[in-house]
């Protein structure tokens, strides 16, 4: 009869009664023994002949909360068509949507699904739009994913048929899976093992660490030590680290400072005096819409008494160009409409409040990275709070070759681009005025922001008479090409696999 360490004898057995091959997971429930102690019985057993392990690297597919609701619940495309239905076979969006009880900001997307799986026909009628449906279609493969994979809770990708491929990108398009790479390991008993099992197991005792009390009893010299197995595999560990894009930030920050620039900082709730009017764009301008700019309920407004020098000469820019040598936007501007309170639409802001602070340094270089918010459609490249990082450099003689400069600088250093393209672009607050866009081996294109020179509309009601680079840039998507991420929702992601295997850079 062989002997084999109890850990080695308990894994031989619960095998044997596995008929002689299970993956590991249900070869640990048999066992009842830890991941690392059963690899490392099975490496032993495997030294001795008497198993094989057979591995291969799986994709396991688990369903975010998202994901849970719209297996139980639904898809929203599927919850709208059924709603059209039972409406009478055509319904106006906004009527069934709310039947349906379908978020308003998720129909641009449930719309293009409704057309791209054939679901229903969109119709456009006296400036409305109707879903008109005859009949409901059957489960497309992406429905049926979901509900497989709630039911099952996790499924192994490769496992799949071929036919869910395309059903799995769909869903992690979408952004409603949770994936995990994990190896799989399949056990198998060899002959010999057969045999021993067959013939029984004699188990022996090994010590795995030295006591005072072996030694102090000389015990030692009876016991047998387990041999260290350097092969083996150990419990995974997973030591604190910074939130990888938290870590891009404050890196950010440093290298910012590092190159000269003092960061400058500025209120989340701000006054629209700041935010637009001091930046030259017009009261009736798009961007001030509430489907652009979200606006504080309570209180309305806030004081712009200490500002008021500053408030008169903007307002007579507005109006009919001040001294600034432009003919302004000739309209009445509104005081009360600068005192608006709203919440941070870009940074830009903070630049201004930088501008009249007693602190302003001539020359100098300034940074932000601020916190923003829009009312966007959250898809993967929108999310209603984003970052920005915004810079303004302030000093005589500088030109839109030393934008360019800093821009590249930026796109290179940062975000780790391979090249750098610019175009023309235009802001009511710049001139002239450019877009910035890089691009990574293995990554594609992506646009950055734009930046340009303030237009004298800007500089001179604030008291500065030398020229202003100024730019503000997506830094979300600066780490979306450096860490590899084509989805905006990552960085703030939930997902512990992505968040213990991200490298600490």
């Amino acid at each position: 009869m062989v002997e084999l360490e109890r850990n080695e004898g308990a894994l031989l057995m619960s095998l044997g009664r596995l008929n002689g091959k299970a993956e590991m997971k249900k070869l640990l429930e048999e066992s009842k023994l830890s991941e690392s102690a059963a690899m490392r019985a099975a490496l032993s057993l495997l030294q001795k002949g008497l198993l094989k392990i057979e591995e291969r690297k799986t994709t396991l597919l688990k369903l975010n909360e998202e994901g849970s609701l719209y297996a139980s619940k639904g898809l929203p495309e599927r919850k709208l068509i059924k709603t059209v239905l039972k409406l009478g076979g055509k319904a106006s969006l906004d009527e069934a949507a709310a039947e349906a009880e379908v978020d308003s900001n998720l129909l641009p997307l449930v719309l293009g699904w409704i057309s791209r799986k054939n679901l229903g026909k969109i119709i456009k009628e006296k400036g409305k739009i109707f879903i008109e449906a005859k009949e409901e279609k059957p489960e497309t493969l992406d429905e049926t994913l979901l509900k497989k994979i709630f039911v099952k809770r996790e499924v192994i990708a490769e496992d799949l048929n071929k036919e869910f491929n395309e059903a799995i990108k769909i869903l992690r398009r979408r952004n409603l899976l949770l994936e995990n790479e994990k190896t799989l390991r399949i056990i198998y008993l060899t002959d010999e093992g057969w045999k021993l099992v067959k013939e029984g197991v004699k188990i022996t005792l090994e010590v795995t660490d030295l006591t005072p009390e072996l030694i102090i009893e000389g015990k030692w010299r009876q016991v047998k030590f387990k041999k260290y197995n350097i092969q083996a595999l150990t419990p995974p560990v997973w030591p604190g680290k910074k939130q990888p894009y938290k870590k891009f930030l404050d890196n950010l920050k440093l290298k910012l400072i590092s190159l000269g620039f003092k960061e400058m900082s500025g209120p989340i709730i701000e006054l629209m005096f700041f935010n637009c009017d001091a930046l030259f764009m017009p009261q009736d301008h798009p961007a001030r819409e509430i489907h652009d700019i979200f606006f504080v309920k309570k209180p309305e407004f806030g004081d712009l008494t200490k500002y008021e020098k500053y408030l008169m000469n903007v307002k007579e820019t507005h109006e009919n160009g001040w001294v600034t040598g432009s003919k302004g936007w000739g309209y009445n501007f509104s005081i009360e409409n600068s005192r608006r309170l709203i919440l941070r639409s870009h940074g830009t802001a903070i630049s201004i409040r930088t501008l009249i602070s007693d602190k302003l340094e001539i020359p100098g270089k300034y940074f932000s990275i601020a916190r923003c918010y829009r009312p966007e459609v959250t898809d993967k490249t929108h999310l209603t709070e984003f970052n920005q990082v915004e810079g303004i450099v302030v000093g005589e003689n500088l030109t839109f070759r030393d934008l360019l400069g800093i821009l590249k600088t930026l796109a290179i250093e940062v975000a780790e681009a391979d090249e750098v393209a610019f175009k023309p672009d235009y802001f009511p607050f710049t001139e002239p005025s450019v877009e910035l866009a890089a691009y990574k081996q293995g990554y594609g294109w992506l646009e950055f922001g734009g930046a340009g020179i303030f237009r004298p509309e800007v500089t001179s009601p604030l008291g500065v008479n030398v020229p202003v680079l100024a730019w503000g840039l997506g830094v979300d998507r600066l780490f979306m090409m450096k860490a590899g991420i084509d989805d905006i929702r990552e960085l703030f992601s939930q997902n512990l696999n992505w968040l213990r295997n991200k490298e600490v850079s």
